[in-house]
């Protein structure tokens, strides 16, 4: 049985799903470049879908591109470009970082722009069951009328508003009945896109696109869901009130959220600047040796970008692909991931196989390490080597 903690829950629980396992995981807004955040987040929930796959479930992962929202189109503006096409190209810049590192590939990868008619639908159905007020050419969810609001991250009223502020939910809106209400449907400001609506023309808000999109591809409940921890307020909240507002039906069983990259002491984002590109990482390391500096880390901690990660990385690399084939430290992983998804003591005890000369390729592949890939590509000179 696989162990990890529940966010809505606040504690390790089991997690005990059906032969089939639906993951909904928030993906990216493609208007740069994959940075080692993002890859620690999918890469996190790609050790899990293995781990449940060698456990015999099919699984189903659902991955989202946010192809509209403010900061695209900001972006867009700033280059003098199309939003779409700035999307397809950062989108399959993204990909092609994803594969390199091994990523399995999603079940289904759809835009939020695919949705619209299933986002007014949506939207409908929060109004029509009585949780959503038109105001201002706009349509807002009213979470006055939701007790729930908050029981997912556990957050007061204090700390909801702030990171509201923080995190583009403009809780001083005038329209709103109360700062925390959100945004389903928005007039759109000249030069953006816009589609008609019942409302008026339009663009969709944020939350609303991932809700509308697990609806569509998933179904009304799904078994786990998740993304870096920075999404679980406002984005998960809200998302799981106007969802079971909608249906009237359990959103999610088991929220799961990946901890912070940090760089300089800040967590590692775009709008800090404070990045490290995967595709620089890739022009002098292998991409397995970037896997390993990731997974190094357990999901639920947060950890410091520094100089040392890629060297040691790359060493362990080269110390696993020597061991050569085997089943050296398999059960000893598979109980790793058990609990809590414990990489970093999966990956110990795979360093303790093969120093004790085991071969070691199918508990790495469980981590998504393919030693069967040949031998190292770009390997630099080891930081533990004075040349």
């Amino acid at each position: 049985m696989i162990k990890l903690f529940d966010t809505a829950r606040g504690q390790v629980v089991p997690f005990e799903p059906g032969p089939v396992v639906t993951i909904y995981t928030c993906g990216i807004t493609p208007y740069d470049a994959t940075h080692l955040g993002h890859a620690a987040v999918y890469l996190g929930y790609d050790v899990l879908q293995r781990r449940l796959r060698d456990l015999g479930h099919e699984t189903r992962c659902v991955r989202n591109v946010t192809d509209v929202d403010d900061s695209i189109l900001a972006k867009a503006r700033e280059l003098n470009v199309h939003y779409l096409d700035l999307a397809a190209a950062e989108t399959a810049r993204f990909d092609d970082d994803m594969e390199a590192l091994g990523v399995l590939v999603s079940w289904s990868e759809p835009r939020a722009t695919s949705a619209i008619a299933d986002i007014r639908g949506f939207i409908g159905m929060v109004l029509d069951n009585g949780y959503a007020y038109e105001a201002g050419g706009a349509v807002y969810f009213e979470v006055g009328k939701w007790p729930q609001f908050g029981e997912i991250s556990g957050y007061d009223r204090e700390t909801m508003l702030a990171l509201a502020a923080e995190r583009g939910g403009n809780p001083d809106d005038p329209h709103k009945r109360d700062p925390l209400d959100f945004v389903l449907w928005q007039p759109s400001a000249d030069g953006e896109p816009a589609w008609d609506s019942l409302w008026g023309a339009g663009r969709p808000g944020w939350h609303i696109e991932c809700s509308a999109l697990a609806l569509r591809e998933l179904g009304t409940t799904i078994d786990l869901h998740g993304g870096g921890a920075d999404l679980i307020f406002p984005h998960h909240e809200c998302e799981a009130a106007q969802s079971m507002a909608a249906t009237g039906e359990p959103f999610v069983r088991h929220w799961m959220h990946q901890a912070m990259v940090r760089m300089d002491g800040e967590k590692m984002s775009k709008s800090l600047g404070n990045l490290v590109f995967v595709s620089d990482l890739r022009k002098e390391y292998d991409p397995r040796a970037i896997r390993l500096g990731i997974v190094a880390n357990h999901y639920r901690t947060a950890w410091e970008w520094n100089d040392d990660i890629m060297p040691e990385a790359a060493d362990r690399l080269l110390r696993w692909l020597d061991a050569g084939d085997g089943e050296g430290a398999i059960e000893e992983v598979r109980a790793a991931l058990d609990n809590d998804l414990d990489t970093p003591a999966a990956v110990a005890a795979i360093d303790a196989a093969a120093y004790r000369g085991q071969g070691v390729s199918a508990a790495a592949l469980l981590l998504g390490v393919d030693l069967s890939a040949g031998s190292v590509t770009l390997n630099p000179p080891s930081a533990k080597d004075p040349s």
